[in-house]
């Protein structure tokens, strides 16, 4: 499987409070409608709590002091239908709206996003 990791940085204008609001009740929702023309297999969104547990964890690193709002992960089964497929005027639409929904919360320059291909070491909840 193919994964998109996003590494979500709220914008300076947003409360935290309203930043993880409005990213699972709005955001998340606007996503959901998107997957089939998106060919999107699964959405999770993970929201950063317990900052000074977070604190204590990057103290334990060198030269780490940047956290992250949160991290999007979404599945592909392949890259093909990650990049194509699909009904193209769909998925174009899909793109400029998702695009259009983050520019409300999310700090562009401050945040990250690349595909992976996950390598499972273990998986104990199973």
């Amino acid at each position: 499987m193919i994964k998109l990791v996003y590494i979500v940085r709220k914008r300076a204008d947003i409360s935290e409070k309203d930043f993880h609001e409005y990213w699972l009740k709005k955001h998340g929702p606007l996503v959901r409608g998107f997957a089939k023309s998106m060919r999107a297999k699964k959405y999770v969104q993970s929201h950063t709590i317990s900052e000074d547990a977070g604190k204590q964890i990057r103290s334990t690193r060198p030269k780490m002091h940047e956290t992250a709002d949160g991290i999007t992960e979404v599945w592909w089964d392949t890259l093909e239908d990650f990049s194509g497929g699909g009904a193209v005027q769909e998925r174009a639409e899909a793109a400029r709206a998702l695009l259009e929904d983050e520019s409300k919360f999310i700090d562009f320059e401050r945040s990250s996003i690349f595909l992976t291909e996950e390598h499972e070491i273990f998986d104990y909840t199973k």
